[in-house]
């Protein structure tokens, strides 16, 4: 008798005993005997065994900073001994490992990371003008473990101590501890481009790190 399943051979689960596991570039699997994580609410495909799920408001002080800015990241804790497979839209999916680093993420590009990393939304300086654009809120990630961050096409890391660099808020996906960043508004865009273009208010960035920006301005949420 034939595999009948033997040309799905090429998907079968990737096994590596550690706690991110990319099974594709697309999708994630977390073994929770090793770790527990962050996810983002709604990102969970699959999972195997005994996994626990809990909602994380992140305090009341987040709470209130992320209803104030419309910051639209949710978050779950997943806990447990099986294994939890992630994914977000199709999304490419990229792990980093932070060793007592910082990190800077747009929230809607985080998948998950490690419980053990400190959390919260920071404000990029620039006023008024910048709320407009959005972008003006980010998640600052602080401590040691993995992150696991999505990207709609293949990104592009640029290292800000080379030149000036400017990049528009939606398409910056993270960037690295050491980089000051600032909003510009730019006048001259706004009267070629239109009124209506987000590339009227950009994001400065400088210092020593990189920026990693996706080739998109983000997926598009459509409401009926």
């Amino acid at each position: 008798m034939t595999d009948m399943g033997a040309p799905l051979d090429q998907y079968a689960e990737v096994e590596t005993g550690e706690a991110f596991t990319l099974q594709n570039p697309r999708l994630l699997k977390v073994e929770l005997s090793e770790t527990t994580v962050m996810a983002r609410n709604g990102s969970m495909v699959a999972y195997q065994g005994d996994v626990h799920f809990e909602h994380k408001g992140g305090g009341l002080g987040r709470m209130l900073k992320k209803a104030a800015t419309g910051e639209a990241l949710r978050l779950m804790q997943a806990s447990g001994s099986g294994e939890l497979f992630l994914a977000n839209d199709a999304m490419l999916v990229h792990v980093l490992s932070l060793q007592n680093d910082s990190l800077t993420v747009n929230g809607k590009n985080i998948l998950a990371f490690e419980a053990g990393i400190e959390w919260d939304v920071t404000r990029i300086k620039g006023g008024a003008t910048g709320a407009l654009a959005g972008g003006l809120f980010n998640i600052q990630l602080r401590g040691t473990g993995l992150v696991a961050l999505l990207s709609d096409g293949e990104p592009l890391r640029l290292d800000v101590a080379e030149a000036p660099t400017f990049v528009d808020p939606q398409a910056a996906i993270a960037w690295s501890g050491g980089v000051s960043t600032n909003l510009k508004t730019d006048m001259q865009a706004k009267s070629l481009i239109g009124l209506g273009s987000g590339e009227s208010v950009q994001l400065g960035l400088s210092g020593q790190g990189w920026v990693l920006v996706q080739p998109s301005e983000g997926r598009q949420v459509v409401t009926s």
